[in-house]
């Protein structure tokens, strides 16, 4: 091996245990919000999906769980929990009963913007080196290394 394909091999494990540090990271702060509304890490995930998806109309189930990447039965589930607590309202589409819309209550759209303040300090503290232009520019590779990423594990998935 030459050495710059060395060192490109050095940087790719570098970048990959800095992306594993960030994640661990990242599950510290929902952690920390979601213990704030008295959820767990994975419901405040559901929350900031809907939050993020919906145009007023609901977000169906499966919408949502090809969002996080996880079963929409495991999504169906938790917005079970969280309809028990009054953060989330889900009701049967009018166009298929089949399919649930999801969506935020105004309790949970109250309970988010007194987090807001909050989680604006930590994110401006956060990006801090990143201008809008610089953050964006970072923000399309990273979504262009997630595709290649899912097109790698389709591709390891397909040559066993």
């Amino acid at each position: 091996m030459d050495s710059s394909a060395g060192k490109n091999q050095d940087a790719v494990r570098r970048f990959t245990w800095a992306i594993a540090a960030i994640n661990v990271h990242l599950e510290e702060l929902r952690y920390f919000w979601a213990k704030k509304l008295g959820i767990s890490g994975p419901q405040w995930m559901i929350l900031m999906a809907l939050a993020d998806m919906d145009q007023a109309d609901g977000v169906p189930v499966n919408a949502v769980s090809r969002k996080l990447h996880v079963d929409s039965s495991f999504v169906t589930t938790q917005s079970k929990l969280l309809e028990k607590k009054g953060f989330v309202r889900r009701k049967p589409s009018s166009e298929d009963a089949r399919i649930v819309q999801m969506s935020l209550t105004d309790k949970t759209y109250k309970h988010l913007a007194s987090l807001s303040a909050q989680q604006e300090a930590l994110n401006e503290f956060i990006f801090a080196e990143f201008d809008g232009r610089a953050l964006d520019e970072f923000t399309n590779k990273l979504v262009s290394l997630q595709s290649r990423l899912e097109k790698a594990c389709m591709k390891v998935t397909l040559d066993i």
